[in-house]
């Protein structure tokens, strides 16, 4: 075992320790042993952590990401769903195998540095304002480059557990290209910013998360498969996931999507809480995305004060979603990369053979929010198939929408709405 106190770091949170940390981490795996991190804050860029490394956090041991982009070096990656050089994040596990990283402890990526650069102190500004008024929602993104706080990439049997992960520049903790993993009892917390996903499962196989509780501003447990023709160039789904015995406070939930080109299969959803979330099981895609999700399980979840507890838009966010620029030859190559499109006959995203059960939903008596039951949006020249809801309990403002459904199934379904359906709901397909 190595101690990081022997290789004498400042640990004070003002100075960087980025190369004394990533000495260690180096010998550690040369010597196949773990570092403890002990307790101190530790001011640092991107680390890397190779093959049976295991990284211990004690209570009180900090990473405090560096608010310097330059500081993070820039690698071959995956960015929601597209293929590109972009920075690593704060640690990252590359093309390696049997890595632990656990310890009660903390990663702090200090997200409002980032989130400003996005969309100003006012999240009415930053370069978000300027790409918007230039048509290019789209490719704004990708262009304005924030740090994540965990990167697992082509990695296989590796464990995540008991961190706190907060105010992540961009997504908190992201496994691309992974077989084998497993993720537990992280606290995902104080992410408001744009793009702070909590999890996200990325074109991975066998891969559980559990006893995780999240708090993020975007999707909390997020399931992908690559982003239109770049995911379908690629073609690696993501299968074999387990997610369970979770509680999820604000963000959008459990979500499949939107970047799901290569396909989603063979996903078991259980044992959930979702706690004042804006959607409970989630799922939503583009017209240009394509791909198939299907074989999903998802049972005994409880949603307390949850707008969205079934939101599964198939045409999600059109805004962010259309691309206003063909692929050109000079178009710089991050750009073409995202604008690239899948064959039209491939587009449109296939959802079939869902279960849903065992699931309870209630509102406070003053829930301010206007709560929708269901919201299944499909089209229809591809619409939802072999779709069942058994043994649901539903209070909501409103039932909802259910357009484009074939073989739909409710069995012992109870629904309490108080109202007819309220269209000022319809902007959520825009988010």
């Amino acid at each position: 075992m190595l101690t990081i106190s022997q290789f004498h770091p400042h640990a004070d949170g003002q100075t960087l320790d980025t190369a004394i940390l990533q000495q260690a981490l180096d010998q550690a795996a040369a010597e196949q042993t773990t570092l403890v991190l002990e307790a101190g804050t530790y001011l640092t860029g991107s680390l890397f952590l190779a093959s049976n490394t295991h990284l211990h956090f004690e209570a009180g041991a900090t990473l405090l990401g560096a608010s310097e982009l330059d500081q993070y070096r820039e690698i071959e990656t995956r960015v929601a769903g597209v293929e590109m050089t972009w920075p690593a994040a704060i640690l990252n596990v590359l093309e390696a195998e049997n890595v632990t990283i656990d310890g009660p402890g903390t990663i702090d990526g200090q997200g409002p540095i980032w989130w400003a650069r996005y969309w100003g102190t006012d999240q009415k500004g930053g370069q978000r304002k300027v790409y918007d008024a230039k048509n290019l929602r789209w490719i704004v993104d990708y262009e304005v480059k924030r740090p994540r706080e965990i990167l697992l990439y082509k990695s296989q049997r590796c464990q995540v557990s008991d961190l706190t992960l907060m105010r992540s520049g961009f997504w908190n903790c992201q496994i691309t290209y992974c077989d084998q993993i497993d993720i537990s009892h992280l606290i995902v917390k104080e992410n408001n910013g744009p793009s702070t996903d909590g999890i996200d499962v990325d074109s991975s196989t066998n891969v559980r998360v559990h006893h995780c509780e999240l708090s993020c501003g975007d999707d909390c447990i997020v399931v992908k498969s690559g982003r239109d023709g770049d995911g379908h160039r690629v073609n690696r789904p993501a299968a074999h996931i387990e997610i369970d015995h979770c509680v999820v406070h604000s963000g959008y939930g459990v979500t499949i999507g939107s970047e799901v080109s290569a396909g989603v299969h063979d996903v078991h959803i259980h044992h959930m809480t979702f706690l004042n979330t804006d959607c409970g099981f989630r799922m939503k895609s583009s017209a240009d995305r394509g791909g198939v999700i299907r074989d999903i399980v998802a049972e005994h979840l409880e949603m307390h004060n949850v707008q969205f507890p079934f939101s599964w838009l198939m045409n999600w966010h059109t805004q962010y979603n259309k691309k206003t620029m063909a692929v050109t030859p000079d178009m710089k190559p991050m750009w073409a990369a995202v604008a690239d499109q899948i064959p039209e006959a491939l587009q449109k995203t296939q959802v079939r053979d869902i279960t849903v059960r065992n699931v309870t939903a209630t509102l406070d008596a003053d829930y301010a929010k206007e709560a929708r039951a269901f919201d299944l949006k499909a089209f229809p020249e591809k619409p939802m198939q072999n779709i069942r809801f058994e043994d649901c309990h539903l209070a909501a403002s409103e039932f909802g929408h259910l357009i484009a459904v074939e073989d739909l199934l409710f069995d012992k379904v109870y629904v309490s709405v108080q109202k007819a359906n309220d269209q000022a709901l319809e902007k959520f397909d825009t988010r």
